[in-house]
């Protein structure tokens, strides 16, 4: 394909791996595409954007961009409409088109350890990846989805995001102990948030498959705890290796569904680029 520039904008920057896992794509492609990370901060966001656009085909953004990059985006898939959040920027056509890999990040990792459908399931924590993790477990057909948090009262919008599912949110403070038994937790807590012993280790107790989206703290206060109850815990890397996968087939052709050519090959070496092989 023609050469194009693309980037990873957040703050902080310096720590992702967006930039390895996309550059071991393109070679596997054959593109000569290039890919950067630039430190934007919220408040600068919209003059960067104004400013660079011209010259780039598309934009990955991570924290505390994507409420901003939701704003300054035209169009928007039925993903990011739901969670109010784009992390990805197709730059191509007239104006910005917004779309939420995140979601379809979680749904193909889990699958990758053999969770296709579920009908109850808990979150840990109330940010904003709490709101990708609820629709990816409305796409997996759940029903049910407590919601532990520090404050009941953050629940509140998923609650509301929920009614639109069709799935019951239930909040539950996050020192309840014992925690209902569930076979899927998807914790959204930033990579070293303190967490009591006790309560990770209520949390583990019945607490089925954990998917911890961190995956730059690895291990954290909760695999720990599901090592110590003899549970299985997975980190994020697996959903920030598949949301790459689904934006590249963004700035590719504007579809997230449309396999990459030979795309197999692809992830198997974007997989690698992510332990550093």
């Amino acid at each position: 394909m023609a050469d194009a520039a693309l980037e990873v904008w957040g703050d902080p920057i310096e720590h992702s791996l967006s930039p390895a896992l996309h550059a071991a794509a393109y070679r596997q492609l054959g593109w000569d595409w290039t890919y950067g990370r630039r430190r934007v901060t919220e408040a600068a966001f919209p003059g960067e954007l104004a400013a660079s656009a011209p010259a780039l085909r598309g934009l990955s953004l991570t924290m505390p961009l994507k409420a901003a990059a939701f704003a300054a985006a035209a169009t928007r898939d039925e993903r990011a409409a739901l969670t109010g959040a784009v992390n990805t920027l197709l730059l191509t056509g007239a104006a910005p088109r917004g779309f939420n890999t995140d979601v379809g990040g979680i749904v193909r990792s889990l699958a990758e350890e053999g969770v296709d459908g579920v009908e109850d399931a808990r979150i840990v924590g109330a940010g904003a990846t709490a709101t990708s993790a609820l629709v990816a477990l409305a796409e997996l057909g759940a029903r049910r989805v407590e919601v532990a948090a520090r404050r009941p009262a953050a629940v509140t919008p998923l609650q509301v995001l929920g009614d639109r599912l069709g799935i019951t949110v239930l909040p539950v403070p996050l020192t309840a102990d014992p925690f209902a038994p569930v076979p899927l937790t998807i914790a959204t807590l930033p990579g070293g948030a303190p967490l009591e012993p006790l309560t990770a280790d209520a949390l583990a107790t019945g607490g089925g498959l954990l998917l911890d989206v961190v995956y730059g703290h690895w291990p954290t206060a909760l695999s720990d705890a599901w090592e110590r109850v003899g549970g299985r815990a997975v980190s994020g890397a697996g959903m920030l290796l598949h949301q790459a996968v689904l934006q590249i087939r963004i700035f590719r052709s504007g579809d997230p569904a449309e396999p990459l050519p030979d795309e197999t090959a692809v992830v198997a070496v974007m997989r690698r680029a992510l332990v550093g092989g």
